[in-house]
């Protein structure tokens, strides 16, 4: 790959005229770095990571770097597309020999059964979540992603792609106000690549920082990201029409510079978005559940038919639509399986509770019983 950056004059790496800058390196960055610039390593972000090589910009250009030295068995410490790494500064080949701490990070877990998160993107500001409005809303998907974009520290925001296939406006809102509540306290914007619609709004919102595009394959993520980029960068395929999916138009993570400022990182189309670790992302999308709750008579309620329920209440007098609850209990179990499985304390309590609740519906069942006798 060939240098952005050939024949740039040497700055500070604070400086507004840095070549970083545009990538996000900062005065925090600078100072985080500043052990390493002591040992004479050069700071880059990662581009894209492929079969344990990476591509790298720096103040010099764009490097290609081995991660042999930063391969720990940990699959959530491995170089990451977004990664602030510490590269060498010349040698053939170059290495990356660490990256700073990360301000978030994406996981979800893997379909493997060795119960294994897997990082996407690093540093991200925002997570743009793509939903297409070509098929049918998945409202419990969509929480499901938000629960994750929560957790990684970013702010989400969720983009509904090609909304010039609901050209009545009506409708248009009403979808957006579905999703709107399947989503408290974050931005929904409809948006068409075809038409432009939405896109100032979008760009506003990612502009000066750096943003992850996720979504399922066949939501147009990258034909939202070559309309953000101004440019056909990202190669696009038709999606089915049955049921609207595509294939992996995008099969690795990249960073790409926005015309108008920040950050692009696309990522490949998801069919499977498993939860890892992510019990506050959940409380965050389940917030208005999460604040009933805390307003139950007992503090370990499950809100199933426990006398002083403040979520049985507000479920039965229509304040809190059943499919919400429904999706807030799916994502706790999923979550709570995952974490179970790395966490010895966690699994016994959760038998401890499976018994508990075991010996109550006994319990129930013969009282009921005697009463039929």
């Amino acid at each position: 790959m060939s240098s952005s950056f050939s024949g740039s004059s040497p700055s500070s790496p604070s400086s507004p005229s840095h070549p970083l800058t545009p990538y996000g390196w900062d005065a925090d960055w600078e100072a985080a770095f500043s052990p390493y610039a002591a040992q004479g390593l050069l700071p880059g972000r990662v581009l894209r990571v492929d079969r344990g090589q990476c591509d790298v910009v720096t103040a010099e250009g764009v490097v290609r770097a081995d991660t042999a030295f930063v391969t720990p068995h940990d699959p959530l410490r491995v170089v990451c597309t977004g990664d602030w790494a510490a590269v060498d500064p010349d040698g053939s080949p170059r290495y990356v020999r660490t990256y700073l701490p990360r301000r978030t990070a994406f996981v979800r877990s893997t379909s493997s059964k060795r119960s294994e998160g897997q990082i996407l993107a690093a540093n991200a500001d925002h997570a743009i979540v793509a939903v297409s409005l070509a098929v049918e809303l998945d409202l419990a998907r969509v929480e499901r992603f938000l629960a994750l974009a929560w957790e990684s520290g970013a702010q989400p925001v969720v983009v509904l792609t090609k909304a010039d296939l609901v050209p009545d406006p009506a409708t248009l809102a009403h979808l957006v106000q579905d999703v709107e509540t399947a989503a408290p306290g974050v931005p929904v914007l409809p948006v068409s690549a075809l038409s432009a619609q939405g896109l100032d709004a979008l760009s506003a919102v990612v502009r000066g920082g750096t943003a992850v595009l996720l979504g399922q394959s066949g939501a147009g993520k990258s034909t939202l990201a070559n309309a953000l980029l101004g440019e056909d960068v990202m190669d696009v395929r038709a999606t089915r029409d049955t049921d609207g999916k595509g294939r992996h138009t995008t099969t690795t993570r990249n960073l790409l510079l926005l015309p108008d400022g920040g950050v692009l990182i696309d990522t490949p189309g998801l069919r499977g978005v498993g939860l890892w670790d992510a019990g506050d992302g959940v409380g965050q999308v389940f917030a208005e559940i999460e604040e009933l709750a805390a307003e139950c008579r007992f503090h370990d309620c499950a809100h199933e038919s426990e006398p002083g329920c403040a979520v049985r209440a507000a479920l039965d007098a229509g304040q809190l639509p059943g499919r919400r609850l429904e999706s807030y209990r799916k994502l706790l179990r999923e979550n709570q399986r995952i974490a179970a499985r790395t966490d010895a304390r966690l699994r016994a309590e959760l038998r401890k509770e499976w018994k508990r609740r075991g010996a109550q519906g006994r319990a129930a069942m013969e009282a009921k019983r005697g009463r039929l006798r």
